[in-house]
């Protein structure tokens, strides 16, 4: 099977199977005590800056909650977008387990902007409204669209002036840093940043996902968070050891590359397809388009792919680290059978 539903469909990268190979030939301590998790911080330090502390978890839902549980009080609130994956695609966890409320704001690309955050804070000191301490921004974003440094930059510094944090999804994190041809560090520390959940899982791996705490003043406690959230993987060396291969030699890189490079091939051959809209910029690894009910029922027997929007039958096709020209060209050949 060749899938365009989701980056998670694709398998792990032989690299990264190489290095889970490596870290099985002896023992090592566990709970992240060994020499692999040691140093896959300092990478981390590397590419992020000295001050990163970083604490691996299970999954990507785990990352965020327990990035936005280390930074709120019960009382307290979260500011994203409608369209944000804690909002959207979490079945719920940070309201259920935080018990925080999230602020969810109505955007058209799925990006906040400063003035849609600073006008949500609000009610400041009022104890019938919950408070405002988190902004999260998803990079890149559900809809495949990407925060340039400075909006991102002007964002921070809205959260800050309103004595609250900067919260980073980015499980697609890779792609962005490709699409804007920018460092880790220079759309996150740099850009005023103070907590990053960190995906590898959608780039190449089995699973591997981090928080990244940039801001000093952040993370003391979060590891007994991460304990009490049954996020704390006892065999931590082997979830450390694909993130390690994924951040030498710029795999993560080639691989963001890879998959952003499909859908811009992708995008370019659909949209000479008549009956085919494409909806979002493709600045990512997805494509977001408008396709008839009937193809789109037909082709997705082939080829799984989701539908984003049941209501106008928007669909999302999804390229990975694997994902070849001829996978397109198949693809795009079923579409027009079924057109």
């Amino acid at each position: 099977m060749r899938s365009f539903a989701s980056d998670n469909y694709a398998p792990a990268h032989p690299a990264v199977l190489a290095a889970i190979g490596e870290v099985n030939s002896e023992h090592q301590r566990a709970y992240g005590a060994d020499e692999f998790t040691a140093a896959l911080e300092s990478r981390f330090q590397e590419l992020f800056g000295e001050a990163t502390k970083s604490y691996l978890v299970w999954n990507g839902t785990g990352a965020n909650v327990l990035a936005l549980y280390s930074m709120l009080k019960p009382w307290e609130a979260v500011i994203c977008s409608n369209w944000a994956h804690i909002n959207v695609d979490e079945g719920g966890a940070p309201e259920r387990i935080i018990g925080c409320k999230l602020i969810d704001l109505p955007t058209k690309n799925a990006k906040l902007s400063p003035e849609l955050v600073a006008a949500a804070f609000i009610r400041t000191g009022d104890e019938h409204y919950a408070q405002p301490r988190v902004v999260s921004i998803t990079q890149s974003t559900e809809y495949g669209t990407v925060y340039s440094v400075a909006e991102i930059k002007a964002i921070a510094e809205v959260a800050h002036a309103n004595n609250a944090f900067l919260h980073l999804d980015g499980a697609r994190l890779s792609n962005a840093a490709v699409a804007l041809n920018k460092s880790f560090k220079e759309i996150t520390t740099d850009a005023g940043v103070d907590v990053v959940s960190f995906g590898g899982t959608k780039n190449g791996l089995i699973n591997g996902e981090a928080v990244l705490f940039l801001n000093p003043a952040l993370g003391d406690q979060v590891k007994h968070l991460r304990k009490s959230l049954m996020q704390l993987n006892s065999k931590m060396r082997y979830a450390s050891a694909q993130l390690l291969a994924l951040l030498t030699d710029d795999l993560w890189r080639k691989n963001a590359e890879q998959a952003n490079a499909m859908a811009q091939l992708l995008a370019a051959q659909v949209s000479e397809i008549d009956g085919i809209t494409i909806t979002q910029p493709v600045e990512v690894n997805a494509v977001f388009a408008l396709v008839p009910k009937s193809v789109s029922e037909k082709v997705s027997q082939e080829f799984p792919f989701y539908v984003w929007n049941e209501h106008t039958n928007e669909v999302r096709w999804m390229c990975a680290w694997d994902t070849t020209p001829k996978d397109v060209a198949d693809f795009v050949a079923a579409i027009k059978r079924a057109i």
